[in-house]
């Protein structure tokens, strides 16, 4: 019997053999190469013939004055990433839902969610455009009301907040939709019950929206936790310069230097594995969280 199901199903494991190859060649096989972190590694020579030297890297990253501000920017631009990612699409997807027009509403999902497929080099070139001290419209705008102009993009103090508003603006149209789906999931006879006992709508979303809510915003919320250390190498590489390296240098783009840049592949390595530790524990921390407080389990 249980051959005549694996004959029956043999076209679907056929299928199935192109992406498990890809995965074997791009996500396995590459693990390998952790064990540059560990060696003086010479691309001449190879990873089987360069000298092991064993925590030397890891020492080195640990030492490094610069280290610790990095590690401070990626947690802060992510943390800040998250909380944004969080709060702007639940306040849109309120604001949406009590609108009556149907086509409006449905223009309105269209363009908040469209820079969700525009990449990070795309939209670089529009931020550095509009953003720009000289001609950009938003100092122009800024201007007008007798405020200096800014460079969000090349003085340190603006720079973090630049990318947290732009990421927002980019993706809050992806959790907008994700919020509306679970609006749509609320027993409108709560509702009905409310309006009964006096509540206006402000009352309504207070203690029958939100409330109905809560799971899938709690479910997000620890979900996200696995990203601290993700702070957008996409767009910190296309918007950052050295001007702001001490507020906008994240893990990623300091590999991507040290890495691909200054040849020392040891110690972009083992930066590289000391994230993906850390990572790997908090995406274990927040499946647990998940579980126990939103009854979500992904395996």
């Amino acid at each position: 019997m249980l051959s005549k199901k694996l004959l029956r199903e043999s076209p679907l494991h056929i299928m199935l053999i192109p992406g498990v190859i890809l995965t074997l060649i791009f996500s396995y096989v590459p693990i390998l190469g952790i064990v540059i972190a560990f060696q003086k590694f010479q691309p001449a020579k190879g990873v089987f013939n360069s000298e092991w030297i064993g925590f030397e890297n890891f020492e080195y990253m640990l030492n490094m004055p610069s280290f610790g501000n990095i590690l401070w920017n990626t947690v802060f631009i992510a943390v800040m990433k998250i909380i944004a990612g969080l709060i702007v699409p639940i306040i849109v997807a309120l604001l949406l839902n009590e609108l009556a027009g149907q086509f409006f509403k449905r223009m309105v999902q269209t363009i908040i969610y469209f820079p969700h497929f525009l990449s990070w080099v795309i939209l670089g070139g529009i931020l550095i455009d509009i953003m720009s001290p000289s001609s950009g419209i938003v100092n122009q705008v800024l201007g007008f009301f007798g405020i200096n102009p800014i460079f969000f993009l090349g003085d340190d103090r603006w720079f973090p907040y630049t990318l947290v508003l732009s990421d927002t603006w980019k993706h809050f149209g992806y959790g907008t939709i994700i919020y509306l789906a679970a609006l749509t999931a609320i027993d409108q006879s709560l509702y009905e019950a409310a309006v009964v006992d006096g509540a206006n709508r402000w009352k309504q979303t207070l203690y029958v929206t939100l409330p109905g809510m809560m799971p899938i915003i709690i479910l997000m919320t620890v979900l996200s936790l696995g990203n601290v250390l993700n702070a957008g190498f996409e767009q910190v590489f296309n918007l950052y310069s050295p001007m702001v390296y001490s507020t906008g240098d994240i893990i990623d783009t300091f590999v991507y230097r040290i890495g691909l840049l200054e040849a020392q592949f040891g110690v972009a390595t083992a930066v590289g594995i000391f994230k993906s530790v850390i990572s790997f524990g908090l995406i274990v921390l927040s499946n647990k969280l998940a579980s126990e407080y939103a009854g979500y389990r992904v395996f």
